[in-house]
């Protein structure tokens, strides 16, 4: 099986077609020249279905928005290939994609009106001034902004805005769609409102393949079918949503969404999916899927990381039957949860627990915990450049 096979869609998602809407392969992108040159992305490989939503989720700098700016045009790739539904792009002017593109700052023309800003691109594009006036007020109706056709950028609230912006990206009817931390500028209430207005979206544009870059784990698991994991320039990891959460690859993934704990342990038994291991002093039952990356399996004698999430942890008072003694080394108050760092007698390092409401608790209290039954799920430690593609391991060529 090829890399590109791998990395198409599982059949749980949207059916597969014959010719992907979008192909990253192996795309590099560099600044400068020799041992200066900074390089924003690496051999960066991915196949995206019509229809199909993938987020691109990590930190900054981890080339999420590079491989979005090679894909739209902004940036020419120093290595490797884009293609449009099987059309070779690399080199060709933003202009003539026919992308949507929208990005976090809105980027709306301040002295047009609503209506002239979302005109501007099909003006762009060519299409006859008869059918502009109809396929504005389609896109505004689809984005509740049909009744600000005449407003300036300046009247609108931010979440507004930015339903401008979007309504501007679909006028020109694209198959591609490029998110840009499209939320990233509005509060956390706007943030809430639009996440559930581009869960719509998707369902109303079913033929669209969207591309969303984000660092807000929570937007990637509303949205995406499947999510792209970077770290340093590169792919790290890529599944659906439920397989990263449940089952994570690799420990970056596994930290990065969830900030799951990871406790150094050893194989002791493994029968199927379920194995026994030993994590400091405890021994624990925990699940042991099938590796995607690393060993074909677990087998005993295996140095691995069992990922417990914290709000599988329950504090309580210690004594308390099946509990572990714990430490409270530190307690923050959350709102709807409270964060509670422990030190976990017979556990290496410390655990972290989200406590549902306000846990008042003083620090270096005694308290019991109850890990889940299993404890937790295995992960390979740490492998290099490893890639993890659905259950399948990749591994690129350094330097490529």
């Amino acid at each position: 099986m090829s890399d590109g096979d791998l990395q198409m869609r599982s059949a749980t998602s949207v059916a597969a077609t014959d010719e992907p809407a979008i192909v990253f392969d192996r795309v590099g992108v560099s600044y400068g020249r020799g041992r200066k040159a900074a390089v924003a992305l690496a051999d960066f490989t991915l196949r995206v279905a019509v229809g199909e939503t993938v987020a691109l989720l990590g930190p900054s700098g981890s080339g999420k928005s590079t491989a979005l700016k090679a894909l739209a045009g902004f940036v020419r790739p120093t290595t490797g290939s884009v293609r449009l539904a099987g059309r070779d792009v690399t080199y060709l002017s933003p202009a003539k994609r026919g992308i949507g593109v929208v990005v976090q700052s809105y980027a709306l023309f301040p002295h047009m009106t609503v209506h002239s800003n979302v005109a501007f691109g099909l003006k762009s594009h060519r299409v006859p001034r008869a059918e502009i006036s109809a396929r504005v007020a389609e896109a505004l109706d689809m984005v509740g902004m049909g009744s600000y056709a005449q407003r300036l950028p300046r009247e609108l609230s931010g979440g507004q805005q930015q339903r401008v912006a979007i309504a501007r990206a679909l006028a020109i009817k694209p198959s591609v769609l490029l998110l840009d931390e499209p939320l990233a500028a509005l509060d956390a209430q706007l943030r809430h409102s639009m996440l559930g207005e581009l869960q719509a979206l998707r369902k109303a544009l079913p033929d669209t393949a969207m591309l969303y870059v984000t660092h807000d784990q929570a937007e990637a698991l509303a949205l995406a079918d499947r999510i792209a994991v970077m770290r340093e320039s590169r792919l790290v990891d890529i599944d659906t949503a439920e397989n990263l959460w449940q089952r994570p690859p690799t420990d970056f993934t596994a930290g990065f969404l969830g900030g799951a704990n990871l406790v150094p342990c050893t194989v002791n038994h493994v029968t199927g999916t379920a194995a026994l291991v030993t994590a400091g002093t405890s021994t624990l039952r925990v699940r042991a899927p099938q590796p995607a990356v690393g060993p074909a399996d677990w087998a005993p004698g295996d140095d691995a990381l069992l990922c417990i999430r914290p709000h599988t942890i329950t504090v309580g008072k210690p004594g308390e039957r099946d509990a572990l003694r714990a430490t409270v080394s530190a307690s923050v108050w959350r709102g709807a949860t409270t964060r509670v760092e422990l030190a976990v007698d017979g556990l290496p390092g410390e655990l972290a627990a989200d406590v549902p409401g306000h846990f008042t608790t003083e620090v270096s209290a005694v308290v019991g915990v109850k890990l889940p039954d299993p404890a937790g799920v295995l992960i390979p430690r740490t492998i290099g450049e490893t890639v993890a593609v659905a259950g399948h391991s990749v591994r690129p060529e350094i330097g490529s």
